[in-house]
């Protein structure tokens, strides 16, 4: 870890560098729980992808006060419905986790990223002790005392802890030292929206292909957003197709669930992979976010993970103001960390066993597989376990 001994003052309590939606709502909840924040971040680049806010993010966007913007803008998701592809060797029974099984009107709400991002950047442009910087981030020094982060227009800001929710790349968590473990997987997600025929009955539908999930998500009236996860060239093959043609090749798998299809909007690809930092967190420095891990778009884990990180680093730093002590001293981000581990290191070991378990030809591994489910659907105690474990850790 690099450290200099030459910081000046500090004159700010906490920096939060990212303005993706986990470092917007780290900036915001830091600033609502009285500490004094700058956030350092670019405007968002633009993201055609929507994000499933399980009912444990919604919980947090409750108390931060900026649900009511949220919710008109959100599709509520009141099921799940698991599909094992008929191709495969050997299949498990469809699988339907309702809320109302666990006394819940929905799993949460699926938005478009863009929605969000919008959304909490107006109540950060709103918070009184609350100052951004509309630049990227280009030197961070981490000092005994204090950190320094200098923006690409030459103005240098100075505070006591440095929350890093600058993505996989990133700069914070480089500068503090913080080794990363990164995988990959033979995958692609190809992500876009659709109209549709029928009413996807505020259900999302995952089909489990043996290259991956195809996974249909409620997204307002009779449209749906798509994570088709397949094989990188047929993700690239797929997105290189027009919009009709697009749309024929989506409803062969679509069609049977939601009737016929139209493309409406533009399409993505991102190549699967994963990311998991050694360590949350260093003195002066909390990571969040993309920044600590990430995940393939499975089981909607992701961004909730980093809502949940971000909802944590605010409480310790809060507690930190409120008793009079340094929100970036080692005991500080030692709470952060013990406070986090548990929850994303069970997160990410799960999401990727459930994407490699998908990807597996070998007849005792599908067995097992078609097994777990058949419990799922028989077994009433261990179905809802599952669905309160799904949507936040503990429960909720």
């Amino acid at each position: 870890m690099t450290r200099t001994r030459k910081t000046p003052a500090p004159e700010t309590d906490a920096i939060v560098v990212g303005g993706g939606p986990a470092g917007l709502l780290a900036a915001l909840l830091l600033a609502q729980g009285g500490v004094d924040t700058m956030l350092v971040a670019p405007p968002a680049p633009e993201d055609h992808r929507t994000t499933g806010l399980l009912a444990g993010s919604v919980a947090i966007l409750e108390r931060a006060g900026i649900w009511p913007a949220v919710r008109p803008l959100a599709a509520p998701m009141r099921a799940i419905r698991l599909i094992d592809d008929a191709a495969r060797r050997i299949s498990g029974p469809e699988v339907v986790f309702r809320a109302a099984e666990i006394g819940r009107d929905t799993f949460g709400h699926n938005i478009a990223n863009r929605d969000l991002v919008a959304a909490l950047a107006a109540s950060v442009a709103g918070m009184p002790n609350l100052r951004r910087i509309s630049e990227p981030a280009t030197e961070i020094r981490i000092g005994v005392g204090a950190v320094t982060v200098r923006t690409a227009t030459g103005e240098s800001v100075y505070g006591r802890l440095l929350v890093g929710a600058d993505g996989r790349n990133s700069a914070v968590r480089a500068a503090a030292g913080v080794g990363v473990r990164r995988w990959g997987y033979d995958q692609a997600a190809l992500v876009t929206t659709l109209c549709h025929a029928r009413s996807h009955d505020d259900i999302s539908t995952e089909i489990h292909t043996t290259a991956g999930p195809f996974t249909l998500v409620p997204l307002g009236d009779r449209r749906s957003s798509l994570v088709w996860v397949t094989r990188p060239d047929e993700a690239k093959t797929l997105a290189a197709l027009d919009d009709d043609a697009l749309a024929r090749a989506i409803g062969r798998r679509a069609e049977p669930i939601l009737g016929a299809v139209t493309q409406d909007g533009p399409r993505q690809i991102f190549p699967l992979s994963g990311l998991a930092a050694r360590r949350l967190a260093v003195p002066r420095v909390a990571l969040v976010g993309e920044a600590a891990h990430a995940l393939p778009p499975i089981g909607a884990q992701g961004l909730n993970l980093g809502f949940r990180d971000a909802d944590a680093i605010a409480q310790v730093a809060a507690a930190a103001i409120r008793a009079g002590t340094d929100p970036g001293a080692a005991q500080v981000t030692a709470r952060y960390e013990a406070k986090r581990r548990g929850d994303v290191a069970s997160r990410t070991a799960g999401v990727d066993l459930l994407n490699r378990s998908l990807l597996t030809d070998a007849a005792p591994a599908l067995a097992l597989r078609a097994l777990a489910l058949q419990a799922v659907k028989r077994v009433a105690p261990l179905r809802r376990l599952l669905m309160r474990e799904g949507i936040a850790p503990g429960g909720i």
